[in-house]
């Protein structure tokens, strides 16, 4: 995407945010009641009604994180600073039901834009349109601020939901153009969330006519616990070209559409002493099975600041093949202010490939890999 589509976008962005919250000036909701935004203590009690209006209604977000990757893999070290992500978004609140929301992440592409509209009166029913994570998996739709490992989610969900792993799909950051429809019930103890996607994924019209259906059910019978149930159907369409193909599906050619299907169950749960979440993941693309589970958790060393934080995970990109991973991290990290934490984690994995290079004819590797990662990360609300 060129530097002028993204200038293009930001601006419709702010531009729509203002024009909707003047135009819902003087209407009796409850925004003006809720704690001041940022933009607002920003704009300060001097400046006029209108200014202080629009400010209520725009929330604005953003984070940082980077650092320090040692890698040994394939008896070759490598070391690197990196940056992996810097997003802003901007949240325009236009009335009590109606809101607007644009995210781009300055080290890579626009990542979200889309609105909402909240048809009844309570939190049953929502309307969703633009572009947006996914609820495939129970950790896609999470932030990486919230999640435990450097590297984010586990290879599952990192392949399935289109992350990035899976070829055939490319780096989509888990979302896709779409619609959606969600809701909670029950005092929040039941939430559910049904989408139509273009299974494309991310700046992109879709690649074939057909139409990918996720659907997301939560259930929290007791404080703390989240139980939650994701399903996937629909048809793929293979983005590789000059006859390169996927080390995981082979037989799929460049351009040709194939059946993807995925289902995932999981449970997640937070306390005082600890928090854990782990989830089991299947996905059929053409005639090839993958499937797989992971655990993730976290333990507060004598304080909540700090934490020592493990994880297990397993994947099979290819029952057929026995294309398996086996993925374990170690590490520890600190919150020194709210949402900013160091994190320092060792990350081992049985098996790699050579896809990432480009390579053509890219190879399932058999082997040990080691990582020390550390990272730092900052946000502002």
């Amino acid at each position: 995407m060129t530097k002028k589509t993204i200038f293009a976008k930001a601006t419709l962005a702010v531009a729509l945010a203002i024009f909707s919250s003047t135009a819902a000036m003087g209407q009796q909701d409850s925004i003006a009641q809720q704690q001041p935004t940022l933009l607002r203590r920003i704009v300060g009690e001097k400046a006029p009604d209108w200014a202080k209006d629009v400010a209520d209604r725009i929330q604005l977000h953003g984070y940082a994180q980077g650092g320090y990757t040692f890698t040994h893999k394939g008896g070759a070290n490598t070391n690197t600073f990196d940056l992996k992500r810097i997003l802003f978004w901007v949240n325009a609140r236009i009335t009590d039901r109606w809101s607007f929301q644009f995210m781009h992440d300055f080290s890579s592409v626009v990542q979200e834009y889309y609105t909402d509209f909240r048809i009844t009166k309570n939190n049953a029913l929502t309307v969703r349109i633009g572009q947006f994570k996914n609820g495939l998996s129970l950790e896609n739709p999470l932030s990486p601020t919230s999640m435990e490992a450097i590297d984010v989610y586990s290879e599952g969900v990192t392949f399935l939901s289109g992350c990035g792993s899976d070829p055939l799909m490319g780096v989509q950051y888990g979302r896709d153009l779409g619609l959606a429809l969600f809701g909670e019930t029950n005092n929040g103890k039941l939430r559910y969330e049904l989408e139509v996607m273009n299974g494309q994924g991310i700046n992109k019209k879709d690649g074939n006519n057909f139409k990918d259906f996720i659907g997301r059910l939560e259930y929290r019978p007791v404080t703390g616990l989240n139980l939650v149930a994701t399903g996937q159907i629909g048809r793929g369409h293979n983005i590789l070209t000059d006859g390169k193909v996927s080390v995981f599906n082979p037989t799929i050619q460049n351009g040709q559409d194939y059946k993807r299907n995925r289902w995932t169950i999981g449970a997640d749960y937070k306390c005082n002493y600890f928090k854990v979440h782990g989830e089991y993941l299947e996905g059929y693309d053409g005639d090839v099975v993958s499937r797989g589970g992971y655990v993730t958790g976290s333990v507060p060393l004598g304080t909540p600041k700090v934490e020592f934080v493990g994880s297990y995970d397993y994947f099979n990109y290819n029952t057929a093949l026995g294309y398996d991973v086996h993925k374990a991290i170690a590490g520890f990290q600190y919150w020194f202010f709210k949402k900013c934490r160091v994190q320092v984690q060792y990350v081992y994995k049985s098996s790699y490939t050579t896809a990432q290079s480009g390579n053509p004819a890219p190879q399932y590797i058999r082997g040990g890999n080691h990582a020390v990662m550390c990272q730092l990360q900052v946000r502002f609300n």
